[in-house]
């Protein structure tokens, strides 16, 4: 079985083809990242307009890598929420026609779900790719972080999950970036932070966590605790603009406040996570969404469950932000399962998508 997954959330135009939920057989990403960067975010209207421009020669491409035709093509996988409306009714629309025109079945798929299906492609003949040596076992736990989501799932099968816990205002991958930004890092602020904490001491301040519920979590106390530390260190009050700031700090107070920073907000992420193993026992462990790729996040989470046989096989660098892959990864199972498929005539997008 052969899916084309289709994912246009935010700024990535993504298409993928996959086998039987484990075979990677094709995957293109056309960011638009750059267009972005000089407003030290995503600019909605952009990302839409860039979507529409690339689409289709990133499905083609997909297909071209894959070697298939569309009669090989046994359904196809959009991401119809969460995400930017604007994104996601561009991708939803071009999955619509072409399930419409080639009578193909369609499959609407979750975006905070598809990222933990990132973790069941285990093979692929495409170069520049270190996949898992097996897929995860049920019942597993999913850290999933990114920029707009910090959650942590326990599946006990394909579609049946809990949320045991999700953070009560920004997201893990928010905060690097406000972070970033106060730092005067570039966007986005995950790879600028881990770059200057490389310089840093990961000890240099104390930092605190947020006392949330048993696996809840909570980012704005500490970025605002980063903002008053920097203010500190240049000898300001509570009322220097943040924006004036990477002016007067120094690049060695940057390095000690980013990798100080990121010991810390991984260390709230990893802490839940271990807490979440001692009560469930998963057989597996997986991590998902952009966050996933953060080499501390990896380095603390194998490090916290080092005394335990759970095993932790970590997803492709490039299959951790968004991509098709995940997509059409989802979408098979959906389709092997038997799920229910979108209507290709009705088929709507919600932004505020829930897991």
């Amino acid at each position: 079985m052969k899916i084309l997954g289709i994912e246009t959330s935010c700024d990535e135009t993504a298409a993928a083809v996959v086998e039987d939920g484990r075979r990677l057989l094709g995957n293109a990403v056309a960011s638009s990242i750059d267009l972005h960067i000089k407003y030290g975010g995503v600019v909605p209207e952009i990302a839409a307009r860039s979507h529409i421009e690339v689409i289709m020669p990133v499905i083609r491409q997909a297909l071209d890598d894959a070697k298939c035709g569309w009669d090989d093509i046994d359904g196809i996988a959009v991401t119809y929420g969460a995400g930017l409306g604007g994104s996601l009714l561009i991708g939803v629309m071009t999955a619509r026609t072409l399930a419409i025109a080639l009578d193909k079945p369609l499959y609407a798929i979750n975006h905070v779900e598809a990222h933990v299906y990132a973790n069941f492609l285990t093979e692929t003949s495409l170069p520049g790719y270190a996949m898992p040596a097996a897929q995860p076992e049920f019942p597993l736990s999913a850290i999933i972080v990114s920029g707009g989501h910090s959650q942590l799932v326990l599946f006990r099968g394909h579609f049946d999950y809990t949320v045991l816990g999700q953070t009560q205002d920004d997201a893990i991958g928010e905060a690097f970036d406000k972070v970033a930004k106060m730092l005067g890092l570039p966007y986005p602020g995950g790879p600028s932070v881990a770059k200057a904490a490389a310089r840093g001491n990961p000890q240099a301040f104390k930092l605190p966590k947020a006392k949330m519920g048993k696996y809840d979590f909570s980012f704005s106390g500490l970025k605002t605790a980063v903002l008053r530390l920097a203010q500190a260190q240049i000898g300001e009050s509570y009322d220097f603009p943040s924006i004036k700031l990477p002016g007067h700090l120094s690049e060695a107070q940057k390095a000690d406040i980013a990798a100080s920073f990121q010991r810390v907000a991984i260390e709230t992420i990893v802490d839940k996570a271990k807490l979440a193993y001692e009560e469930f026992s998963p057989k597996s462990v997986v991590i998902a969404g952009g966050v996933a790729a953060s080499q501390e996040l990896r380095r603390q989470l194998t490090e916290a469950l080092s005394s335990v046989s759970v095993p932790i096989e970590y997803p492709d660098l490039k299959l951790c932000t968004d991509n098709g892959a995940m997509v059409a990864a989802l979408g098979c199972f959906k389709a092997r399962a038997g799920q229910p498929t979108a209507d290709p005539y009705s088929l709507s997008i919600d932004p505020d998508l829930a897991m």
